[in-house]
């Protein structure tokens, strides 16, 4: 829509310049600043093949130069389509719309890779979280089984020197008791024979 608006005005605009450059006043300035017909022109009548050749040489030297050194061999191979004389510009810019459609697959092909690298980046980050996790609560988890080892282990120890005690304690109790036992015989056999 504003193409065409922007061009409908140029078309104007070059209608009025037709018409001013066809007036008599204008040819008059012209005899003025021309003195003689031909010698010199304000337009550019012929561009040679050897001029529109070297801009595009230099035009692509600017390119190499601005970064594009990783496809080097794409500009390489239209240098040398340009130095050649017989080579036409169909098949230079035949050339420069196959690199730029390989540019086009390339830039497609690295935001698939770094779409990819970045969701493959963000689930190895929720992996290492998670795992981290995990980590931090088999550590509470070591230290609590190893609290509950030392703790078991004193208990353990208490009961141990609970059974040697109460082992002497039974010991003594099984020795007093045969005392006894020995004495009531003798009471008893002392009293059977006394009887």
């Amino acid at each position: 829509e504003e193409v065409k608006k922007t061009r409908a005005e140029e078309l104007v605009a070059l209608a009025e310049t037709i018409k001013v450059l066809n007036d008599d006043d204008a040819l008059d300035l012209f005899n003025k600043v021309l003195p003689k017909p031909g010698a010199e022109s304000f337009m550019q009548v012929q561009v040679t093949a050897a001029s529109t050749r070297a801009r595009a040489m230099k035009f692509l030297k600017e390119g190499v130069r601005a970064g594009a050194r990783a496809d080097r061999s794409r500009f390489d191979a239209i240098f040398l389509a340009l130095h050649g004389k017989k080579v036409g510009f169909e098949k230079v810019i035949t050339m420069i719309d196959g690199m730029v459609s390989a540019l086009k697959t390339e830039q497609k092909d690295d935001d698939a890779k770094q779409t990819y690298c970045t969701e493959t980046m963000d689930k190895t980050d929720d992996k290492k979280k998670e795992l981290e996790r995990k980590a931090s609560d088999l550590e509470a988890a070591i230290a609590a089984a190893e609290e509950s080892i030392a703790q078991l282990t004193d208990e353990i120890a208490a009961l141990e020197k609970g059974i040697k005690a109460l082992d002497s304690a039974v010991a003594e109790a099984t020795e007093n008791r045969k005392e006894e036992n020995a004495e009531y015989k003798d009471l008893m056999s002392s009293d059977g024979t006394a009887k």
